[in-house]
């Protein structure tokens, strides 16, 4: 199916995909909604990156892996973390949209919780679709979350039922709601290790 692709950790210099990926997980309403009236989507595109960059940032590319085309190119992105560590990872995304866009966003509600390893984004694009990296991506990340003896969770936007359907079949099932950025959005865990053999 896609064999020849493979999944890596991301580096550092991976971070303006890294970025991108956000921003197409979060849709461009919310990307524009961070950028204000003051701001264009591009100075969120440099906060995500300067983010992606960061060692300790929630969208770090330590946080990262990445799946890579035959010729090495990346074709997908999926970013997580311990939902235990959101606070402190966090901090940085506060410091930077204050500096970056002058926006305060020390209010905003958590997104995932301390019991939880929390699938933040994935993001896979558009000419790599149809080859299966996302379910590999989400399954080599749900394996980080099982090692770390949590279940996955994610967050799904209620009016994207394609994705939900994909995360469905891949056994995750409904945990509540949860907002983020001021949008409640459907909240998925999996709780059973899944084969990685079948991705």
């Amino acid at each position: 199916m896609s064999r020849e692709f493979g999944i890596i950790p991301a580096r550092i210099e991976d971070a303006p995909l890294i970025a991108r990926a956000v921003m197409m997980a979060v849709g461009e309403d919310i990307c524009r909604d961070f950028a204000g009236d003051d701001h264009s989507v591009e100075d969120v595109e440099a906060l995500f990156t300067e983010l992606a960059a960061m060692d300790d940032s929630q969208y770090s590319y330590r946080n990262t892996l990445v799946a890579l085309d035959p010729e090495g190119k990346v074709a997908g992105v999926c970013v997580a973390y311990d939902g235990a560590l959101l606070h402190r990872l966090r901090r940085r995304f506060f410091e930077a949209a204050k500096r970056r866009l002058n926006r305060d966003m020390e209010g905003m509600a958590d997104e995932t919780s301390p019991d939880e390893f929390y699938l933040d984004t994935l993001a896979v694009w558009e000419p790599y679709r149809g080859n299966g990296l996302g379910r590999r991506l989400l399954l080599a990340q749900a394996a980080r979350a099982h090692a770390a003896g949590k279940p996955a969770g994610l967050l799904v936007d209620k009016d994207n039922p394609k994705a939900e359907a994909l995360y469905r079949h891949l056994g995750f099932t409904p945990a509540g709601e949860r907002p983020f950025a001021g949008v409640v959005m459907n909240h998925l865990q999996l709780t059973k290790p899944v084969d990685q053999q079948q991705s």
